[in-house]
This record gives structure tokens, sequence and C-alpha cells, in this order.
């Protein structure tokens, strides 16, 4: 069994995928080819906002937008503390601090009461400028924007979307990478829509940002790659990667994002009663980059892991150690006690597999081997 099943992906769209693959090694544009422009507006018409701008991965796509509102030393970033890494790892890479936040328990997005303590704790200390709100909309669920955008209006701050594990929600009609002033995915291929290596893309509706987007990717370049007029980095996707994204968008949006639906319906449906399931809020959409449960205590979580890999049913742990508790972060001095949410979860919370064409009778297997080991 596996965890998310690509192979079981590839051998339902392989005609398509290997088709569009083909097309571009005939075509010998590698770099910067024509799929990329089609995807990017197929992207951006999508998501409902006026320009996306594609990149080399999800972790380029933060960074290319806070350098794009030019943040750096001094500034502050206020990141959840329940995420992967690269949240926070973009914010000291341009020489701002990345203020870590609790997350809520149910939907392990960020707080927004944690949230606005944190700001008026840093305005207070009067060391650093807040600056941006980094959101993270977790396990595919959007962020609380309505009262997120409320606490950034308040502030005068940025609001910087991590789409990553969230594109294809929405809340309402409005879909995820639309709710930031910039919003951001990853393609990796675990992720709801996935390339077969690393991929990224930025979003806005504001034209200087993307003029600087498309510069900051390609070395500042100006009216050529050879014109140079800030500094940048290397950051193009792969023209192969737009096309297998090709082959794949139009099955992602019909049918793959229902089916997640279902899956997830039917996982809840059999453990609700035993563990603590994903909460969706009222009016909000999933897309369902993981299923993840939460168990009474780290010893019975990590117990359920050991039997179900002997079940040879594979599991994740998101994520093991909080942000604020990352080695790389040490010099910030952040108070352990300031994260008991995000402390708990990475004690308690268990991903199971979960892609859109699992079977029923997989579903039926995992959950038995849980119920058993729960002896339920």
């Amino acid at each position: 069994m596996e965890f998310r099943d690509l192979k079981r992906q590839y051998q339902y769209l392989k005609t398509d995928i290997d088709s569009r693959i083909q097309e571009v090694i005939q075509q010998t544009s590698f770099i910067q080819g024509k799929q990329v422009v089609e995807l990017e507006k197929k992207l951006a018409d999508y998501v409902n906002v006026k320009h996306c701008v594609t990149c080399a991965n999800g972790t380029d796509a933060l960074q290319l937008a806070l350098m794009t509102w030019g943040i750096g030393e001094g500034d502050a970033v206020f990141v959840p503390d329940f995420t992967f890494f690269s949240s926070g790892e973009v914010v000291s890479a341009v020489n701002a601090t990345p203020i870590f936040v609790d997350v809520d328990s149910d939907t392990y997005n960020i707080n927004c009461v944690s949230l606005e303590n944190s700001i008026q704790k840093v305005v207070q200390e009067g060391k650093l400028i807040p600056k941006v709100v980094m959101t993270v909309d977790l396990f595919g669920q959007p962020a609380d924007y309505g009262k997120i955008k409320e606490i950034t209006n308040r502030y005068h701050m940025l609001l910087l979307e991590d789409a990553a594990q969230g594109f294809g929600g929405r809340i309402g009609e409005k879909k995820a990478c639309s709710f930031g002033d910039i919003s951001t995915t990853s393609f990796f291929p675990a992720k709801p829509l996935g390339c077969y290596g690393d991929g990224g893309a930025v979003f806005t509706n504001n034209d200087e940002w993307a003029d600087l987007l498309r510069s900051f990717r390609i070395h500042g370049k100006g009216d050529s790659k050879y014109d140079n007029i800030r500094i940048g980095m290397n950051s193009r996707l792969d023209t192969l990667q737009a096309a297998v994204l090709l082959a794949k968008f139009p099955i992602f949006c019909e049918k793959e994002l229902e089916w997640e639906q279902q899956i997830a319906a039917q996982y809840t449906e059999q453990l609700n009663e035993f563990v603590k399931t994903p909460m969706i809020k009222y009016g909000f959409y999933s897309s369902w980059a993981q299923y993840t449960i939460q168990l009474s205590s780290q010893v019975q979580r990590d117990g359920l892991k050991n039997y179900l890999q002997k079940q040879e049913i594979p599991t994740a742990i998101y994520y093991q150690k909080p942000m604020h508790r990352q080695i790389a972060f040490k010099t910030n001095k952040y108070e352990d006690s300031d994260y008991p949410v995000a402390n708990k979860l990475s004690q308690t919370a268990l991903s199971l597999p979960f892609h859109p064409y699992m079977k029923e009778e997989e579903i039926l297997r995992i959950v038995n081997a849980i119920k058993q080991y729960l002896r339920v």
C-alpha cells in the first residue's frame, strides 16, 4: 500500500502525460517553453487572479514574495508554529525575523487570538516592525481569512498565503491562492496538484509585484536575461514539469477533488467515534493534502504508527518538531510555553494513507487495523 499512490495516478493519466512529455522533448524547449505560459494562464484563470508566476519550487515561491515586498532585517514575519520548515526558513533567508504563532487544535491553521497577541507583543517591545502575516493552508483547508484579514488591516500588514498544501481548497466560491496580497503554492509530487519533481507558483493581482516576481525568478533580469537590474535567483519551472501539470490539471479539477471528498467522508464516518478526526469549518472546502487524526497521547500515537507499519500500512507524522523548537531558530529564543497546541499536535497527530485513487477495501483495511489497535 502506498501513502500517496502516484503510480496509480500515472496509470490513469498515462496516455496524456506521455504525450505531453514527448511533445516537449520533440520541441527541445526545456526552459520557459510554451507549456509554462499555458500553465500560468490556466492556473491564474482557475484561481481567479490576474497573475500566476511559476518558479522552481514552493520554497522559492515564498522567498520571491518576500523579496518582492523588500522584507529584510528588522522586519517581523508571523508564521504558524505547526508547519513545514520552509515557511520559516525563507523569512530568515531574507534576514527578517520569523515570529512563530500557535495554531488551532481543530483546523491546524494559525490561531487568530495568538496571532494578534504576538503582533501586540512585537509592537510593545519595539525591536522589530510587524510587516507580514504568512498563513499556511495546512492539510488542505484554507485558514480563517475573514478574521486574518481584519488583523492585517488593523496593523497595516501584508498577507502572504502559503497554499502549498491548500491548492484546490476554497471558502465559499473563493479559491485558495486568491486570499493573500500574494499567494503561493507548491507542485511537489505529494501535493494536491503535483508534478514529477519540484515546482511552485506565485499568484497576485498587483501588476507591479508580478513584474518584480518575473524579474527576481530569472536573476533579477530587466529587458533580457543579460540585462540584470537587481539581485535575484535562478527559479524557473521546468517545461517538462509544466507539461505534467497540464496533463494532471483537468482531472484534478473535474474528478480528483471530489473523489477525495468521498474518501475523507468514509474515513471520518468510520473513525470519528474512536479518534479525533479532521474538522472542516462550515463553508470551507478542503483539498485534502493529508488526512490527519489525533490520538490521546504520544505513546498511543507512536504505538499505532508502529502497529500499522507491521501491517504494511504506511503513515506519516507531520510535524515531529514544531518550528520554535528547530535548532536553526534557537538564537531567536522562543518561549516553549507559548505553543501548547503545536507542542501537543507534534506528539499526537498521525496522517493516514490518502489519495484520490484509494479503493474502498483499502480504507476498510486501514480503519479495521486502527480499531484493532485501539481494541474497539
